[in-house]
């Protein structure tokens, strides 16, 4: 845990205690703040928790945001606008470690889709090779919640887009920006905005610092210009393409650098295109850092891969259980559906803006497609004509209804794939609670088999 002293014995505010929250409680109490705290699900006022209406708002130095509290749209928290109303700094977790440990690296990483999966290889990639390297954010533990680190060490940050508005000085040693696509576009109000929160990871870095950006869509590619034209920093290009020829890329599941090339085909969890880019991204930011190539591709090779990201469950009656409970939109679901062929497909939640419209090349794959939760209706009308369908309701439900199938039909590699293409929050409390109830439900399947 990080112990974060600024503001010892000054009156601070936390707002929003998720995980990220209660782990800025935690550093800031171990740095002797006086902190007031509150979150919309909060019931009880006893000991540092009472209602943010409540605080000495004209005697706060800061309010501490979590990252799930709306800032600007689509309208600004009340919370937000009492700060704003009284001149309180409004920041977040990351902000708050980069003050607490000013000396370490950070390595940030961001995008629509991937960078969990990148993260984890990153970390994975300087664990192997010795250095001291701690690994965090949005992936799931809490930048704050994270061992202090010296000089030298290393924090690899996954950032989400709402995290990245909440930064004010921190400045990423190296970052890493892999794709752009519509998504949370209700919480940034056009595409404009979403680029602009994405773009925010690229602020103070120094001609000493390196940005990785893959540079495989029209997105991408303007935001390279904006960072060639802006910018200081070094540029590395990657691209999951074979058109790229300077900079690192992958040709037919080789990874080339101009000296030095890793073969990608054996390494079962960096299979597929968008994988193939994670890998570029990840090898460029182990490079700016000084690890030899040799040492990053022994690394990739042991990569075990991300839960909840096209995860291997298990394999009964020679069908595959693949949970993809991490494809919250459509563009992270047709990561999962190309490399398949025979696909039993298990999707739906709290539907995104668009839908599964953009999936429709992928459609003639679908034996079956089982829908559940509230966007049953709407992807139905989407497939209606186009694959089979069921409404399922319920994650156990489908399940059970694409097992029965899949084990009745006996096609060649065929998969039951959960890949929702939407949030989990009409059923779940989160993806990984989504992914944790469909493993769970495929070792029965495997238990009665």
């Amino acid at each position: 845990m990080i112990t974060v002293s600024e503001f010892a014995n000054q009156k601070i505010g936390v707002f929003g205690l998720g995980i990220a929250g209660e782990a800025a409680v935690a550093s800031l109490t171990a740095g002797k703040a006086q902190i007031f705290a509150w979150d919309d699900k909060k019931t009880v006022e006893e000991g540092i928790y009472s209602n943010f209406t409540n605080w000495p708002w004209t005697q706060l130095k800061a309010l501490v945001l979590s990252p799930g509290i709306p800032l600007t749209h689509p309208k600004p928290h009340a919370v937000v606008e009492m700060a704003k109303k009284h001149n309180v700094p409004i920041i977040g977790d990351i902000e708050l470690l980069y003050r607490a440990c000013p000396n370490a690296i950070y390595i940030g990483i961001t995008g629509t889709n991937g960078k969990s999966t990148t993260t984890t290889l990153i970390g994975h990639i300087f664990k192997t090779a010795g250095l001291k390297t701690e690994v965090g954010g949005n992936l799931g533990t809490p930048a704050l919640a994270l061992a202090p680190l010296a000089t030298g060490e290393i924090y690899v940050i996954e950032t989400s887009s709402y995290q990245l508005d909440l930064l004010q000085t921190i400045r990423f040693n190296v970052t890493v920006l892999l794709n752009i696509t519509p998504d949370h576009l209700d919480r940034h109000g056009n595409m404009e905005g979403y680029i602009e929160a994405k773009m925010h990871i690229f602020e103070r870095q120094q001609k000493s610092d390196t940005a990785v950006i893959a540079v495989d869509d029209d997105y991408m590619r303007k935001a390279l210009a904006d960072i060639e034209k802006n910018g200081q920093q070094r540029i590395i290009k990657v691209s999951a393409h074979d058109t790229l020829r300077t900079g690192i890329y992958v040709q037919n599941a080789e990874l080339h650098d101009g000296k030095f090339t890793c073969d990608l085909s054996g390494i079962a969890t960096l299979t597929g295109r968008h994988n193939w880019q994670n890998a570029a991204a990840a090898y460029a930011a182990a490079r700016a850092c000084g690890i030899a190539p040799k040492v990053i591709y022994k690394a990739m090779q042991s990569f075990a891969g991300l839960r909840h990201r096209l995860q291997l469950v298990a394999t009964i009656k020679g069908v595959r259980f693949i949970n993809d409970s991490k494809a919250t939109n459509a563009d992270a679901t047709s990561n999962a559906l190309a490399p398949y062929d025979t696909i039993y497909w298990i999707l739906g939640g709290k539907p995104k803006a668009g839908g599964i419209s953009t999936l429709t090349e992928y459609f003639p794959k679908i034996i079956h497609a089982f829908l559940i939760g509230e966007a049953q209706d709407e992807f139905a009308k989407t497939l209606d004509g186009k694959a089979p369908y069921t409404r399922s309701g319920t994650l156990e439900m489908a399940v059970k209804q694409a097992a029965d199938m899949a084990f009745k039909d006996g096609r060649k590699n065929a998969v039951v794939l959960l890949s929702p293409a939407c949030a989990s929050f009409d059923q779940f409390k989160s993806f990984e609670h989504r992914g944790d109830v469909f493993c769970e439900l495929v070792e029965q399947l495997k238990h009665a088999s």
